[in-house]
């Protein structure tokens, strides 16, 4: 889950009607006549509301006859909820190792060369994400990178640029959209 979609998720729902709308689909699916009844308001505020609920995929809707029933997308509560947890890291996930920085120095001297360029990439996961926080470094916070521009930087350290592009982003250490990347908060970053 990227950061700019979990903010926008957490911005759309964090409007007190939509909360009492989303608590309400919680239970059972409700007409927009039924929620407006319900909650004291117009139509076209229920509707208003329901639309931006649509937008971020938590509600999603089903004709019977002539009435269009709202249910609530549970899945992607949860999803987003994990998110969060995740960004935030309140527990040690399970595959999550302490590394001092003097492992980490040497791990980076193992596998680093004197010329700076990357030897090969590690088989051990905790290597190859000690190695990959060591390239990323050199990229800079909350610039968009063109893919050749962010290709000519990882050659600088390997020449199968792909690959590494490939982890960055299955890593959570980049976001990409429509070819455009940027690094994504150190706190997303695989552990």
């Amino acid at each position: 889950m990227q950061l700019d979609r979990l903010v926008a998720f957490h911005k759309t729902i964090g409007d007190p009607t939509r909360i009492r709308i989303i608590s309400l689909l919680a239970a059972k699916p409700w007409n927009g006549q039924a929620l407006a009844g319900k909650l004291g308001l117009t139509a076209p505020t229920i509707t208003h509301h329901l639309k931006k609920l649509r937008e971020i995929n938590v509600v999603y809707e089903r004709r019977e006859k002539n009435t269009i029933y709202f249910y609530l997308n549970k899945s992607v509560i949860t999803h987003q909820a994990d998110a969060l947890i995740k960004l935030f890291q309140f527990e040690k996930g399970v595959d999550e190792v302490e590394v001092t920085n003097e492992e980490a120095a040497k791990i980076i001297d193992n596998f680093i060369g004197a010329d700076g360029k990357l030897k090969n990439i590690p088989a051990q996961r905790k290597k190859k994400l000690i190695i990959f926080r060591h390239i990323v470094k050199g990229l800079k916070e909350g610039k968009k990178y063109e893919e050749k521009e962010l290709n000519d930087y990882i050659k600088r350290y390997f020449d199968d640029y792909a690959t590494i592009r490939r982890e960055f982003i299955i890593n959570h250490f980049m976001y990409r959209e429509n070819n455009i990347y940027e690094l994504n908060p150190e706190e997303m970053w695989a552990k």
